[in-house]
């Protein structure tokens, strides 16, 4: 048995989270009629402070997607969904040293900044690749409008979200 403070705890966190999520969807539920549209989850779930990938977003939309897709999520299918996921701690953004040391393997002259074509090259480019508007919204913030480079060791602090 499990005392009831313990209990009680574990049911305010969660009353926590789910609030959270209400919050979050809500802000994007225009019609307030409990839907967002789906174009609209990836920054909600970011929001809540979760970075899955475009293949981790597109799974877990279509986990909650309807069987005749609609165009939209409603807030009954992406609660419990959301729920578990911030519960589990799933998808946490990676900690300051571990987004620096990416960067400075991208540095490759050791500089402490990349310019805004190799950044755009990089994140274009490799991997999972940035749509033209993601690259904008990175620039505007991370680019240091003095020299128009990016000064990753200034701009890793911006990127890493806190663990609480």
């Amino acid at each position: 048995m499990t005392d009831s403070g313990e209990k009680e705890s574990a049911e305010s966190m969660l009353a926590e989270i789910e609030k959270k999520i209400t919050d979050a969807f809500e802000i994007f539920d225009h019609e307030a009629n409990k839907t967002v549209d789906v174009r609209e989850i990836g920054t909600i779930v970011r929001s809540l402070g979760c970075c899955p990938s475009e293949g981790e977003l597109h799974d877990m939309l279509a986990e909650i997607e309807e069987e005749e897709p609609t165009g939209y999520i409603r807030f009954e299918k992406f609660l419990p969904m959301m729920t578990h996921v911030l519960m589990e701690r799933r998808y946490k953004p990676s900690p300051e040293d571990q987004l620096l040391r990416a960067f400075e393997v991208l540095d490759q002259d050791k500089k402490g900044c990349l310019s805004q074509e190799e950044i755009t090259k990089y994140m274009t480019e490799e991997g999972e690749p940035f749509t033209q508007e993601e690259m904008d919204e990175f620039l505007s913030a991370a680019v240091d409008p003095d020299r128009g480079v990016v000064l990753y060791k200034d701009y890793v602090s911006l990127m890493a979200i806190e663990e609480t």
